[in-house]
C-alpha cells in the first residue's frame, strides 16, 4: 500500500513516516512511502491514481496540508482518504472544513497515527473505486 507523505519540511516528513512505521497493523500489508513537498506534486500523485492515503501537514508552506486536502477531497477521482495533521487541537474545527477523514494533532503520538493510518488503509482497502 502507498501512503503519500506531504510537507515543505524534511523533518517532519521524516517524523510522520517513523510514527506510521513500515507496517502500521500486523493485518496490513508493507506500507510504501511516497514523500512530496509542494503542492503541485501532491497534485500529480494523487492524479496518478496508485495513493492509497494521503498524510497532510496542516502548518507546510506556502500551501497549507488542510487546503490541500480540500482540494483534493473537491478535484481527485476516488481521492483517497486524507490524514491531516494540525498543530493546534482548536484547528480541528479547519480540519473539519478541509474534509479530512482523520486528525492527530502535534506533537505526534506514534500510537495515535499508526492507528489513524491503519484505519484509513483499512477502510481504502474495502472502497477502492475501478480505475477508469
Amino acid at each position: 500500500m502507498k501512503v503519500l507523505v506531504y510537507s515543505d519540511d524534511a523533518n517532519t516528513r521524516a517524523q510522520i513516516r517513523l510514527a506510521i512505521g513500515r507496517r502500521p497493523a500486523a493485518d496490513l500489508p508493507p506500507v510504501e512511502y511516497v514523500e512530496v513537498a509542494t503542492q503541485p506534486a501532491v497534485v500529480a500523485r494523487l492524479d496518478e491514481g496508485d495513493i492509497d492515503v494521503a498524510v497532510v501537514d496542516g502548518e507546510a508552506q506556502p500551501a497549507g496540508g488542510l487546503g490541500v486536502c480540500r482540494q483534493a477531497k473537491d478535484e481527485v477521482y476516488d481521492c483517497p482518504p486524507m490524514l491531516a495533521i494540525i498543530a493546534r487541537r482548536d484547528d480541528g474545527w479547519l480540519a473539519t472544513w478541509s474534509r479530512a477523514d482523520a486528525v492527530v494533532s502535534l506533537p505526534l503520538d506514534p500510537m495515535a497515527v499508526a492507528k489513524a493510518a491503519a484505519d484509513l488503509l483499512r477502510r481504502r482497502a474495502g472502497d477502492r473505486l475501478p480505475v477508469l
